[in-house]
């Protein structure tokens, strides 16, 4: 088969591009960076998968299915859609089990999804990420065409990716690294999760290319199992403190308002990570035949050893506002370069409301000296 991967080198699409290279498939994959193959059947193409024209001089030729990991607006994927579908035989398009609304039973999928349900209108205003996917969801059925599959993966983890509630590794596993508190609310630490292995997932869509049972229908791909976000923090406790002899330091709060308050991600917060998520994944064993998952105790633990044989962290994200809520100090000696001492700062003692005008003021700064000197100051 010829196989068009959009934004294949992250963690999904890094193990995704393997199995199918294994599986003697014709495969192409969009890069931002340049990048060598290091497999037989696998070629990489530098370019902004963003980028209209790039895109349109790939889809000059036709693929058997195209999968997408790229993350669009809503408007930015109705500009794409029609030629999109029309370059492929079957087009994959990478949802979100976030689009589900809270469901007190496990979710399948037709399960009511929160673009539907919710009474929220200022959360409809927006286009936050659960309803971007689920609007999109509906341009692929109001297409006209039924070439198309939408997958709904969940929370997915990696050596390279490793959550805890709403937390990336780089903000509560690089605290733990550095001997520093991670606020937590108990209320998310009580709620049911379902986090599958990336590798999984890689393996789950595998199996939808090219599956005529896949064609115009919609499969979340996931564990079955759930587990409570405190037991997976006992995971990660259990493997830092064997592996480092330290322990991570953990401040509990009752309410998770002072997180999303302060780190801006409340719609992620109430919509999601305080919802129990456990799924049934009947549908998509019944059109790819048993597959057996790696239970989430089992991967979280070997995935965490495996970092910890070599951590490498992305840029710590929210550090100044994890260090505001734990009621702790970065020293600036620890921080690289003036400009990230100055948002440490700014960040760490200053009210959120006098924060973000200071960004905007920043930001037109620059902008009023690149128009004066035709470069930046």
């Amino acid at each position: 088969m010829k196989i068009l991967v959009l934004g294949g080198t992250g963690a999904m699409g890094v193990d995704l591009v393997k199995i199918l290279d294994e599986r003697g498939e014709n495969v192409t994959v969009t890069s931002r960076s340049e990048r060598k193959s290091e497999f037989n059947n696998v070629r990489y193409v530098k370019g902004d998968a963003h980028d209209t024209t790039f895109l349109q001089s790939l889809l000059v030729e036709k693929y058997d299915a195209i999968v997408d990991f790229m993350v669009y607006n809503t408007e930015e994927f109705k500009s794409r859609r029609d030629f999109l579908l029309d370059a492929t035989n079957q087009y994959l398009f990478l949802s979100s089990s976030r689009v589900y609304a809270d469901s007190k039973t496990p979710i399948t999928e037709d399960s009511p999804r929160l673009l539907d349900v919710t009474t929220d209108s200022e959360y409809l205003k927006t286009d936050e990420y659960a309803l971007t996917k689920a609007r999109q969801e509906n341009l692929l059925r109001e297409s006209g065409k039924t070439n198309w599959t939408i997958i709904r993966p969940y929370i997915t983890y990696s050596n390279q990716r490793l959550q805890l509630g709403v937390y990336e590794k780089e903000l509560w596993l690089y605290r733990a690294m550095h001997d520093k508190t991670t606020v937590f609310p108990k209320a998310i630490a009580e709620k049911y999760t379902t986090m599958t292995l990336g590798a999984d997932v890689a393996m789950g869509i595998s199996k939808l290319i090219g599956n005529k049972k896949a064609i115009g229908e919609t499969f979340h791909v996931t564990t079955n199992k759930a587990i409570k976000w405190g037991d997976v923090l006992a995971v990660y406790q259990r493997v830092f403190k064997n592996e480092t002899g330290k322990e991570i330091r953990i401040k509990y709060i009752d309410d998770p308002k002072p997180i999303y308050e302060t780190m801006g991600n409340k719609y992620q917060v109430i919509f999601d990570r305080m919802f129990d998520r456990r799924f049934d994944n009947t549908k998509f064993l019944q059109a790819t035949g048993e597959y057996e998952f790696v239970l989430p105790e089992i991967g979280l633990e070997r995935c965490l050893r495996e970092f910890l044989e070599k951590p490498m962290f992305r840029t710590t994200s929210s550090f100044a506002y994890m260090d505001k809520l734990a009621g702790e100090r970065t020293r600036l000696s620890d921080i690289s370069g003036v400009k990230q001492k100055c948002k440490y700062l700014a960040a760490r003692y200053l009210p959120k409301q006098i924060v973000l005008p200071i960004k905007a003021l920043n930001w037109k700064i620059i902008k009023l000296g690149e128009k004066m000197n035709g470069k930046k100051p």
